[in-house]
C-alpha cells in the first residue's frame, strides 16, 4: 500500500490546488504523479499480485475486513477532507465512508463463493474444469462525486478475487481519498493497493501500461471513450460506468405527493450530481399540472448554501465550469422553449452555488432533454398513455437507470420488461443496492459495478480439458 501524502511533499513535483466548491477557496494541495512515479507503482502492483493472487481467498478476505475496520477507525478523518473538498455536509461525508466500509464488507463474504464449473465432454474419461483467475492489474479511475464510496465499490471486488489495484482519484476530491490510503496501509501487503494523483498526460501513461489488464471507470461519455482509446493499446478489459439520463415515469394514478417528493429529493441531492439521479420527468397529461405544482412548491423550499454552516441546504456544483455548463444548458433550454418555473440564474457571492431549477413544455428534441445535466435541473414532459412514455422514456442516447410510478400492478410489470435501461425503480428513486447489478444500456457503459456480476467482472476464466 503506498500513497503521496497530501500535507508532506517528498519530491519536487507539480503540485494540484484542490478548491472547496462552497467557498472557492483553496483547501489543500496535493502533489502530482510523474510518469516515473507511475511506471513504478504499475511494476509494483504486478509484482505483488503475483503473491496475492495465490493467498487463498478467506485470507484476501481477512485482508479487506481489516481494511473496513481501519476505514471506521478513522471516519473522521476521511471525512472531514470529503466534505470540504465536495461541499457535502460531515453528516452526508461520514454516511459515505461507512457505506463505504459496507461494501468491502460485503465484497469480504465473496471469498467461498467464487466458483468455478464442471462440464461434461463429448468424450469418455474426461472432465472439463472452468476456473475463475485473477486479472493482474487494474487501474480504477474514480469521479468526484462519490469519491470514497466508488473508490471501494471498485477496489473490494478486485481485490476479493486475487487482483491488485492502482487507483487515480479525481482531481477535484483527492484528499479524501489519500487519507483513505493512509487509513487501510496497515491491512493491506505492499503494492496491493496504490493510491496517484495525476494529470490527463500521466494518467493515458498509466493506462497504456502493458500490465494493466483491466481499466475501470465511473465518469462522463467523453472520459469513457477515451479509456476505449487507452485501452486499445494492450487489449485491456474496459468497466464503464458512463452517463445517465434518468426519466421518472409519472403515471394519472401514481401518489402524485411521494412521487413530487422523491423527484425532487433525487434531483437535488448532492446538487444534482448523481448519474442516476432523476433528470427527466415523463409525467401524464391528465395529472400534469397537479404535480408540476408540487414539484415547483417542493423546489422552491429547497434553499442552498455552504453545507458546513448550514447541513441541512442543498451544496455547491464541483466547480465554477460545472456551474456554466449547467447555466448555458437551461439558458439554451429556454431560446428552444421551455419554460423557466423557478430557478435558472446564477447566485452572486462566493462558491459554485446553482439554484434548484425546473423547466416545463420541454419537447423530446431539446438538448436538456437529451443530454445528462449533472447540476440541480428538472426537465418536465408530458405525455398521453403508457405507449408514449415507454417510447419518451426508451427514445435516448442513454439507458442507466429509470423509475416508474403506479398503482397498476400490471403496468409496472410491462414496463419491467419493456424498459431500455439497466435499471428500473418501481415507485422509489434510485439507491444503487451493492448486492444488486448496476450497469448501464446504450452508452451509459460497458459492464457493471456491484453484487455477483459485477465482482466477477473482474476475473478471466481457463478451462482445464483433463482426460482420466
Amino acid at each position: 500500500m503506498s500513497a503521496s501524502s497530501p500535507l508532506q511533499h517528498t519530491h519536487c513535483g507539480d503540485d494540484l490546488a484542490v478548491t472547496n466548491p462552497a467557498t472557492g477557496q483553496c483547501c489543500a494541495t496535493v502533489e502530482l504523479a510523474s510518469v516515473a512515479e507511475v511506471t513504478a507503482a504499475v511494476h509494483s502492483a504486478d509484482l505483488a499480485q503475483r503473491a496475492w493472487r495465490q493467498r487463498p481467498a478467506i485470507e484476501r478476505a481477512e485482508c479487506l475486513r481489516a481494511m473496513a475496520n481501519a476505514l471506521l477507525a478513522q471516519t473522521e478523518a476521511i471525512a472531514t477532507a470529503l466534505a470540504e473538498e465536495t461541499g457535502k455536509s460531515l453528516d452526508d461525508a461520514r454516511a459515505e465512508v461507512h457505506y463505504g466500509a459496507e461494501i468491502v464488507r460485503y465484497h469480504a463474504e465473496w471469498a467461498r463463493r467464487i466458483e468455478g464449473e464442471i462440464i461434461p465432454s463429448d468424450n469418455p474419461r474426461e472432465k472439463l474444469f472452468l476456473h475463475r483467475e485473477p486479472l493482474g492489474v487494474v487501474v480504477a479511475l474514480i469521479p468526484f462525486n462519490f469519491p470514497i464510496y466508488t473508490l471501494l465499490r471498485k477496489v473490494a471486488p478486485a481485490l476479493i478475487t486475487g487482483n491488485t489495484v492502482v487507483v487515480r482519484p479525481s482531481n477535484h476530491t483527492p484528499v479524501s481519498a489519500l487519507r483513505l490510503a493512509q487509513a487501510v496501509q496497515a491491512a493491506l501487503p505492499e503494492g496491493v493497493l496504490q493510491m496517484l494523483v495525476m494529470d490527463h498526460p500521466v494518467c493515458a501513461h498509466l493506462c497504456t501500461q502493458p500490465a494493466v489488464r483491466m481499466i475501470t471507470l465511473t465518469g462522463s461519455l467523453h472520459a469513457g471513450r477515451q479509456v476505449l482509446e487507452y485501452a486499445k493499446a494492450h487489449m485491456a478489459r474496459c468497466s464503464l460506468e458512463l452517463g445517465g439520463k434518468t426519466p421518472a415515469i409519472v403515471m394519472a394514478d401514481a401518489d402524485l405527493d411521494r412521487a413530487a417528493a422523491d423527484i425532487v429529493r433525487s434531483r437535488l441531492s448532492h446538487c444534482g450530481q448523481l448519474c442516476t439521479a432523476v433528470e427527466r420527468v415523463l409525467v401524464d397529461r391528465r395529472v400534469h399540472d397537479a404535480l408540476l405544482d408540487r414539484l415547483r412548491q417542493a423546489m422552491t423550499a429547497v434553499a442552498w448554501g455552504d453545507r458546513s454552516v448550514h447541513p441541512e441546504r442543498m451544496g455547491p456544483l464541483v466547480s465554477a465550469e460545472a456551474r456554466a455548463r449547467v447555466h448555458a444548458m437551461v439558458e439554451r433550454a429556454q431560446d428552444e422553449g421551455a419554460v423557466l418555473e423557478i430557478g435558472g440564474t446564477v447566485p452572486e457571492g462566493p462558491g459554485f452555488f446553482y439554484p434548484p431549477t425546473l423547466l416545463s413544455a420541454c419537447t423530446p428534441t431539446m438538448e436538456i432533454v437529451r443530454e445528462e445535466v449533472f447540476g440541480p435541473v428538472l426537465a418536465l414532459l408530458p405525455f398521453e398513455g403508457a405507449e408514449e412514455a415507454l417510447h419518451l422514456a426508451n427514445d435516448h442516447q442513454y439507458g442507466l437507470s429509470s423509475v416508474l410510478y403506479t398503482r397498476d400492478h400490471a403496468l409496472a410489470q410491462r414496463f419491467a420488461a419493456e424498459i431500455e435501461a439497466g435499471e428500473l425503480y418501481i415507485n422509489r428513486t434510485p439507491a444503487d443496492p451493492y448486492q444488486g447489478y448496476h450497469a448501464g444500456w446504450r452508452r451509459s457503459g460497458i459492464g457493471g459495478d456491484d453484487g455477483k456480476h459485477g465482482m466477477l467482472a473482474f476475473t478471466q476464466t481457463r478451462l482445464v480439458v483433463m482426460p482420466y
